[in-house]
Order: structure tokens, then C-alpha cells, then sequence
């Protein structure tokens, strides 16, 4: 269960966005041990519990190259996934961003749209990046739907870059820079696209 006066670093409708604790342990390891989470991260590792407290550790850590927060649900205070800013370029002001939802039981209710916003709020808001990118593998359609009614654009292929039950798949490269985000999203404070 979730703690009461949870901190809330980014807070949205439907779900909040915090930095991972210890406390979150069991269900951190059933969201990294989920087969449905594998399959859209391609994630082939197996993880044992004390593998998921080294991980938690480690990702604890104060790194100015990547932001860790946690999806929880507002209504239930529990994990739903979790969104990641990483390879954070200070100089070229860019990043990548990547997205997991825990679990069939999370998906489809709108808490990966709305993580993905207020995590790019953050990117371009207060972090003054300019350029924020990601790879979704070519089978995860509902993912790259959400992307582009995000803003992302397609850039490119990289073919045969998973190998998954017996067969590889392509991944697609897309990203967003900071101008088409706020035209997009904050349209009556930035309605010149610049």
C-alpha cells in the first residue's frame, strides 16, 4: 500500500510522479518481473528480489545525467510504473525518455499520457532542454499512437535491434524539441511556435 503525505515531485490528474524508496520493493520487483513489461521494454533480464533492492539503490542516487520518479496512482497510492529522463546532455540540452507501465491490469487508463506530460513539462520547464527523444520498439502500436499525439516525430529505424521469442524487431527513434512541445501543449503562452 501506498504512504499517506506521499511526496510528490510532479502531480497530475489520475497519477503522481516521485523518486523510488526502499519501501517500494515488492512492488517494484512484480512491475521488473511482469512478462508484458518485458516484452515493450525488451528488457531480457531476470531479476531476483535482492537484484531489484541493488537496482532501487542505485537509481537512489543523486545523478544530474538522469531523473528516476515512480508512477503512482492517485487513487490507490501504489506503483504503476515509471518514467525515466536519461543520457541528460546539459551542453546539447537534450535527453532520452523511456516509459513502463506495470502490468495489463495499468494499461489503457491514460497513466503513461499523462506521466509522459508531466515529465516533459519537466524536461522543457524546468530543465530548459531542448531536445528529448526515445525508442519504441515497431510492435508496440498503442505506444507510438500515444507518442505522436504527444508531438514526437518519427526519425528513423533500427532494424533488427530486439531479438524476442524467436524474432527480431525493428525499433523506431522519435522525438520531440522544446518549441513543438509548447505549441502543442501550452498554446495561449506560446502561440508563435518559437
Amino acid at each position: 500500500m501506498g504512504k499517506q503525505g506521499a511526496v510528490k515531485i510532479l502531480d497530475g490528474k489520475q497519477i503522481y510522479l516521485r523518486p523510488i524508496e526502499i519501501d517500494d520493493l515488492d512492488d517494484y520487483y512484480v512491475y521488473l518481473s511482469d512478462p508484458t513489461t518485458s516484452r515493450f521494454t525488451g528488457s531480457q533480464k531476470v531479476f531476483s528480489k535482492q537484484t531489484a533492492a541493488s537496482w532501487i539503490e542505485n537509481i537512489s542516487k543523486l545523478d544530474s545525467s538522469r531523473v528516476d520518479l515512480m508512477i503512482i496512482s492517485q487513487a490507490t497510492d501504489r506503483l504503476v510504473g515509471e518514467v525515466v529522463l536519461n543520457d541528460i546532455d546539459p551542453i546539447n540540452r537534450s535527453a532520452n525518455i523511456r516509459i513502463a507501465i506495470a502490468g495489463q491490469a495499468n494499461q489503457g487508463k491514460g497513466h503513461g499520457t499523462e506521466a509522459m506530460l508531466l515529465m516533459l513539462h519537466h524536461a522543457f520547464g524546468t530543465l530548459n532542454l531542448h531536445r528529448v527523444e526515445l525508442s519504441v520498439y515497431a510492435f508496440n502500436d498503442r505506444a507510438i499512437h500515444v507518442y505522436e499525439k504527444l508531438g514526437f516525430k518519427r526519425e528513423g529505424v533500427q532494424r533488427d535491434c530486439l531479438y524476442w521469442n524467436h524474432q527480431y524487431h525493428d525499433a523506431i527513434t522519435m522525438s520531440i524539441l522544446d518549441h513543438e512541445f509548447r505549441k502543442l501543449h501550452m498554446p495561449d503562452r506560446f502561440n508563435d511556435g518559437v
